[in-house]
């Protein structure tokens, strides 16, 4: 008889324009690899053939392009495909997802930043996503200055075009960092809060410190 395949875990990173998340992610997944756990990285909008086609809608234009109460939709129809086409199967093969963003940035960006009805919200993630949470979410906090500073850096030497929140105002990401802290205040358990106006290193010590604690590896450092 074969032996029952454990569920892999899904770790979500969160925050606001150039809080490092990509970088953590990717080192997060090699540490993870060099203990023979397969990860599979993976992004929102986006990370599936149907929400990459989302994502090119969203990320690029004018500030304006859509109403937010579309955005929220239009985040949900892509994040449904990425559940669909990517998450769960990966988890049910016992891989560990590590996912650049989730639902709570459409709380935090559309519910916090636009100010949508985040009982709205809810209703449509109730329906679209059902009862699925990371069994553990980092933030990655960061003063707006520094993260949009970072981010507009980075857009402006990639030339990829997906800027379009990063172009909002400050007012706007102000909010957005506010309402990061403020989901995280209401899930304790859930997720864990970092402080990445530091090194990348630094934030990656925290990050595997956490991760190791959190799911019991054994190990509390990160290697030289």
């Amino acid at each position: 008889m074969n032996a029952i395949q454990q569920r892999g875990k899904f770790i979500t990173f969160e925050g606001g324009e150039g809080a490092g998340k990509t970088t953590q992610i990717a080192r997060l997944a090699d540490r993870l690899n060099a203990l023979s756990i397969s990860t599979v990285t993976t992004r929102e909008p986006g990370g599936a053939p149907g929400a990459d086609s989302i994502r090119s809608l969203l990320v690029s234009g004018a500030t304006d392009k859509w109403d937010p109460v579309s955005e929220v939709l239009l985040l949900y129809a892509a994040r449904r495909e990425h559940l669909k086409q990517t998450i769960r199967p990966a988890l049910d093969r016992g891989a560990w997802v590590l996912c650049d963003r989730f639902a709570d940035s459409t709380m935090a960006y559309q519910g916090y930043g636009h100010g949508i009805s985040k009982d709205f919200i809810r209703t449509v993630h109730d329906e679209v996503v059902g009862a699925f949470d990371p069994d553990l979410t980092l933030i990655l906090d960061i003063p707006v200055d520094i993260g949009v500073g970072r981010a507009v850096s980075r857009n402006t030497s990639t030339r990829s075009g997906e800027d379009r929140f990063e172009r909002m105002d400050k007012s706007f990401h102000e909010r957005l960092r506010e309402g990061f802290l403020d989901i995280a205040a209401g899930a304790p358990k859930r997720i864990t809060v970092i402080d990445a106006d530091t090194s990348p290193e630094a934030v990656t010590d925290i990050v595997w410190q956490t991760v190791s604690a959190k799911f019991d590896l054994g190990v509390q450092a990160t290697p030289a």
